[in-house]
């Protein structure tokens, strides 16, 4: 078992899964994906809740800290992207409110920055679903999302995800069926970022 998990259960924090489902939209289509959201998930008759992330990434590659303070721990996948027995990505999480001295504390401890970037867009919700529409930005001065911001690319980051206790095995059909719906505008799958990690080592 990953060490970090066996001390969270060591402490009684109980780990969680994640489902996941990743795709991306171009620009000029949002709006068109926006307005099917707006009719297949809850609240369809109030405006959609927006958000800004100014999000961290500290070796050793799974431990992310937003800067509204919340501290993530994302364990290895659970299953081979080939698994066709499960519809979703699914791995182990963690969720960790902190204090303002977190990026300092973890520097002490010998973590270092592997990357940031600021994510704003808009969120939804289908029952226990969370569906997130965003655009990702690189950040002209590291630490300091103020200074500037230059779009990563010309389209948006489209999740589907589900934080869900060990076995919930019904989450992965509920997010397919789900998924199907918003088909031809994005095309929702399970993403292997192992290959990813792996160049971005080798540069």
């Amino acid at each position: 078992m990953d060490p970090a998990l066996t001390q969270a259960l060591k402490t009684g924090v109980a780990p969680m899964q994640e489902y996941l489902l990743q795709g991306s939209i171009l620009d000029g289509s949002k709006d068109i994906l926006l307005h099917r959201l707006r009719g297949l998930c809850d609240n369809a008759d109030t405006a959609p809740e927006t958000f800004s992330d100014h999000e961290m990434r500290v070796l050793n590659n799974r431990c992310s800290q937003s800067m509204c303070k919340h501290l993530r721990y994302v364990g290895q996948t659970e299953m081979g992207i080939g698994d066709k027995s499960r519809h979703t990505l699914v791995r182990t999480c963690l969720d960790i409110g902190v204090s303002d001295t977190v990026v300092k504390f973890l520097n002490e401890m010998g973590f270092r920055a592997d990357f940031e970037f600021v994510a704003r867009g808009i969120f939804f919700h289908k029952g226990r679903m969370k569906v997130t529409v965003s655009k990702l930005f690189k950040l002209s001065q590291p630490g300091d999302p103020q200074a500037g911001l230059e779009p990563v690319s010309g389209s948006h980051l489209v999740e589907l995800s589900v934080v869900a206790p060990t076995g919930q095995e019904q989450v992965g059909e509920d997010m397919k069926n789900f998924a199907e719906q918003l088909k031809p505008l994005v095309c929702l799958e399970k993403i292997d970022h192992k290959p990813f990690a792996a160049a971005k080592q080798g540069t």
